[in-house]
């Protein structure tokens, strides 16, 4: 079984809304900026005045690297992706590729991507697909 993340008190709203099937980030009420990770001042200016919003969904792919040795719970995976998206919000978050053959070939910077989510356990992970592919939504 793939392991599944710890909700903590900051983090919940996030997962809140991946199990909507929502991609929630951050947004701070003073300077008018996203971010992510979760957390409770803006890593901008400091503020304490945030809120969370539902993110597009829509990001490309900034880096990413192939993983060939798998991590527990992924055993029975061939090579997966672990990549660094940038939102179309502006951040970036750490995810994994799907729905693409995870070969250099087939994973230019800056593909178009949209945030597909997978169930583990409690929690729905928010991962990434091509754009360009007919699916989409929980997995």
């Amino acid at each position: 079984m793939k392991p599944a993340p710890k909700p903590t008190p900051d983090t919940q709203p996030f997962w809140d809304g991946t199990a909507a099937g929502e991609l929630r980030i951050q947004r701070c009420q003073t300077c008018a900026r996203h971010y992510f990770y979760p957390r409770p001042c803006c890593p901008h200016c400091g503020s304490d005045q945030v809120e969370w919003v539902r993110a597009s969904g829509r990001a490309t792919l900034y880096s990413y690297v192939i993983n060939h040795r798998p991590a527990p719970g992924f055993e029975d995976e061939g090579p997966y992706a672990i990549a660094v998206v940038e939102l179309e919000e502006g951040v970036r978050m750490m995810t994994n590729l799907v729905g693409v053959e995870n070969v250099p070939e087939k994973l230019p910077l800056d593909m178009e991507l949209r945030v597909v989510f997978e169930r583990r356990g409690e929690v729905s992970v928010p991962l990434f697909e091509p754009a360009a592919t007919d699916a989409g939504g929980a997995r």
